[in-house]
This record gives C-alpha cells, structure tokens and sequence, in this order.
C-alpha cells in the first residue's frame, strides 16, 4: 500500500512536468552547480521524479544543453519584448540604432546573469546548423537583422554589419567572463592574480593588462565599440557609407 501511494505522487508530479519548467529548473540548477552539475539523473532529483520522465521534454543530455541556450535566450526575449508597446515590425519611425544598443545590452545582460551557461553560446553554436536552433536564439537573430534592415543598409551590408555586431557582442562577453584571478583567498593583489606565472621579459603586455582584465569593463566600454562597428557602415551624416 505505500509502495502504491509513492507511485501516485510521482505520477501527480510528473503530471504537472512541462519543458518550461523542466528548462528553468535546469537553467537554475546549473547557475548554482555549473554545467560539470547537470545531468538529467540530477535534474530529474531536482524536479522529484524518475529520470525516465525527462526524455519526453529533452531527448538526451544534448538536448539538454540546447534548452538552456533556449531558457536564456526565451528570457531575453521577455525582457526586450515587456518594454516595448507593440511587435517591432509595427513601430513606426524606429530608432533602430537604439534598439540595437538596448538588444546588444540586454544580451550582455542575460550573459551575466548566467555565466555558467556562457560556454553554451559558442559551443552548441557551433555543433548545432542554424535552422535547428531553438526557435527563442532564431528570433533574437532576426530581431538584429531587422534592425539593421532599417538602418537602410543592402542586403550585403545588413549580413557584414549583422556579422560584426554579433562578434563583438558575443566576443565581449567571453572577455568579461574570462577568468583572471588565480588564487581569491590571496590579499596580495599581484600574487591574487597569480602575475608571478607571467614571465615579465617575455609577456609585459599581457602582465600589465591583468589586473585591467580582472576587473569587467562594463556597458559603456561595450556600448562605444557597437557604435565605431555602427560608425564603419555608416557616413558622418548617418547615411550608408558606400566604401
């Protein structure tokens, strides 16, 4: 008889299972744990039910990993998509470079929030073709090329622009999250750093630049590279450049 009552609870509990709970339960579990945290045996722990029950919202750990990228990118969605009044496509008079900054942003954003998850961005980016993306990182896409659509570039300039603007977006988060700081318990700020490891005669650059790399850069820093990538497709007067 209780083996009968455990079993109905599982089943109530894996009644009220859907992907989206299944994503963000796993989104949450591996911002504590790290990614080395997840796998579905621990996830389905996470939830309270048998891991069996999982593979109906994810085929495998593969899988898994490309839900993440689509919690992370879903919830950006919903950030860039609660401000505004109506579906870009609508506005009229779109302040598109604008929009573009506060798109770039919030993606900076969501990154931070979620630097576990970080490393997915380039690797399942990589593995995965592009039109088997999860529907949440496509539109994120299309919502840059539509900008830079009505910026009025060519077609051509649209796909250079949209690859420069990716790029830096996506490269100046994996420079704010590498990781610098070789000892955290240390004091010594030079030994915290681990400067020590850095041959002076045959890396000065790179030892004088750490303890900047140490420390994230910021919005502004990013917001002021978007614009000189902008400014490179762009003449003076907010027109094409042509050359």
């Amino acid at each position: 008889m209780p083996e009968q009552a455990g079993s109905g609870r599982r089943n109530r509990r894996r009644g009220r299972l859907s992907r989206d709970l299944v994503l963000t339960t796993a989104l949450a579990l591996v911002d504590r744990e790290g990614l080395s945290g997840l796998s579905m045996r621990r996830l389905a722990a996470e939830l309270g039910v048998e891991a069996m029950a999982l593979y109906r919202y994810a085929a495998g750990k593969d899988a898994l990993l490309d839900g993440l990228v689509e919690a992370v990118f879903t919830e950006l969605l919903e950030s860039l998509e609660n401000l505004e009044p109506e579906p870009l496509e609508d506005l009229e008079e779109l302040d598109w470079r604008g929009e573009l900054h506060r798109t770039v942003r919030d993606i900076h954003r969501a990154a931070l929030r979620h630097p576990q998850v970080v490393p997915l961005l380039a690797t399942r980016m990589l593995a995965v073709p592009l039109t088997r993306r999860p529907r949440a990182v496509l539109r994120v896409q299309e919502r840059l090329l539509a900008l830079l659509a009505r910026a009025g570039f060519d077609d051509h300039r649209t796909q250079l622009a949209y690859r420069a603007v990716v790029a830096w977006g996506l490269g100046y988060v994996f420079v704010e999250l590498t990781a610098v700081v070789d000892d955290p318990e240390e004091p010594e700020p030079a030994i915290r750093l681990g400067l020590h490891r850095l041959p002076a005669r045959e890396l000065p650059h790179l030892r004088a630049t750490v303890p900047a790399l140490a420390e994230p850069a910021g919005e502004e820093v990013l917001a002021a590279g978007l614009d000189a990538l902008l400014d490179r497709f762009l003449d003076g007067s907010g027109r094409e450049a042509m050359t």
